[in-house]
């Protein structure tokens, strides 16, 4: 099966400009293609997962990656999907995230000569004078059309600043730039990206003519790869010492029955006739099925290794064993104790496992917490020195577990 095919197979495309074109370039290996990442924080997520397993496919077929890093487009923020105004970052900030996400995605995709390249749109975007700005692009375009698109419709709704009405062109500009200095000819992003990236390609045509070779294509997975990125209000991080890779695991092992498979499809390298055979398996197979999305993510990002250590935590704990080596700990020191015992409640903020403590008594009252196996049901109990010298293992709900311990 061709590249492209694949892709429409694992239900990765959704929208394309030129569909007969832009297959013809992908499966020769003809294409250039760019995908963006604005650095709003120190570590890419699970929700980058799908932009980043898209550009390994492509470039194992031969196409040529462009990992462009937003440290101009971060500076003002996209409105797509928010219903308010994201975090203005300093240019520190930005350029300290952008350090993280190249050193994480050299994992997925081969950077070097005649190989994948990484760009910042700061290079050219920070540069620019607003009146040439306005002057070179600014009659491409309509202002109506902006206000009909899908990426303002639900900051519209709280009232769209002009800072980020200005998001559409400063992202179609990177297409522009792009193609003219590095031969891109096509761009990938999430579906909700639509507007913004057609914004791009009409912007090349309008001022290099109708036959420039820039194509659009938008991924199925915008929805998706929010909704993998987040669990429980909390991000589930590429980066180990913010999502540990055991937790990294649990997250891809207690995806719900219904995303199983989509999951497998869209985000691992399994084969495709493999993924036809398990879609044939009894249901009772469904944690096999679990265990196969989790341990082939974890190795991807963590490696073969530490993803063998997390299934097998994670198969000795729900087994009910006692390997715990590899469970997400927090270290404790005597500063945490008051009269050298710590309340649960402290103890399940300090661990991360509730943002508060209101929300740690909540937890308890609905029976949602267990200690060395027993089940918490007093928001007053406390722990000892000694108790956590010795470690305590706390299960939060059914999925979640953690250790603690005093050093």
């Amino acid at each position: 099966m061709k590249i492209y095919d694949e892709l429409k197979a694992r239900g990765l495309i959704a929208q394309v400009t030129d569909e007969k074109e832009i297959s013809e370039m992908v499966n020769e290996g003809k294409a250039t293609f760019y995908i963006g990442f604005d650095c709003t924080a120190d570590s890419l997520t699970a929700g980058h997962f799908m932009a980043l397993s898209l550009m390994k496919r492509l470039q194992m077929a031969g196409n040529k990656p462009i990992a462009l890093i937003g440290g101009g487009t971060t500076m003002i923020g996209d409105p797509s999907g928010r219903t308010d105004m994201r975090k203005m970052l300093t240019r520190e900030d930005i350029d300290h995230n952008a350090e993280c996400f190249k050193r994480q995605m050299e994992r997925f995709i081969e950077f070097g000569e005649g190989k994948a390249r990484m760009v910042n749109n700061a290079d050219w975007l920070l540069s620019l004078n607003y009146v040439d700005l306005l002057r070179e692009v600014g009659a491409c375009f309509s202002v109506n059309n902006m206000l009909r698109a899908e990426c303002y419709k639900q900051r519209m709704e709280k009232g769209l600043s002009f800072l980020e009405f200005n998001y559409m062109i400063m992202q179609s500009y990177d297409f522009y730039h792009l193609y003219q200095h590095y031969n891109c000819n096509m761009q990938f992003g999430g579906d909700d990206q639509w507007s913004n990236m057609l914004g791009g390609t009409e912007l090349i045509r309008r001022k290099l003519g109708k036959d420039a070779h820039a194509m659009t294509i938008t991924l199925l997975t915008d929805s998706q790869g929010k909704k993998m990125g987040k669990t429980a209000g909390n991000a589930v991080w590429l980066d180990p010492n913010k999502t540990s890779p055991f937790e990294f695991y649990q997250y891809w092992r207690n995806v719900g029955d219904e995303d199983v498979m989509k999951c497998i499809r869209m985000l691992t390298f399994i084969p495709l006739e493999e993924i036809e055979e398990m879609e044939k398996w009894d249901p009772s197979r469904i944690n096999e099925k679990k265990e196969a999305l989790a341990y082939s993510l974890t190795a991807l990002v963590h490696g073969e290794e530490e993803a063998a250590k997390a299934r097998d935590t994670s198969r000795s704990l729900f087994a009910g064993g006692g390997d715990d080596s590899n469970m997400p700990s927090t270290e404790l020191s005597d500063d945490d104790l008051a009269d050298g015992s710590i309340n649960v409640c402290d103890l399940l903020v300090r661990c991360g496992l509730a943002p508060s403590k209101g929300e740690a008594r909540r937890l308890i009252q609905q029976g949602g917490v267990s200690v060395d196996d027993a089940k918490i049901t007093d928001t007053y109990a406390s722990f000892t020195s000694d108790a956590l010298k010795a470690g305590l293992k706390i299960k939060k709900g059914k999925k979640i577990f953690h250790k603690a311990i005093l050093k």
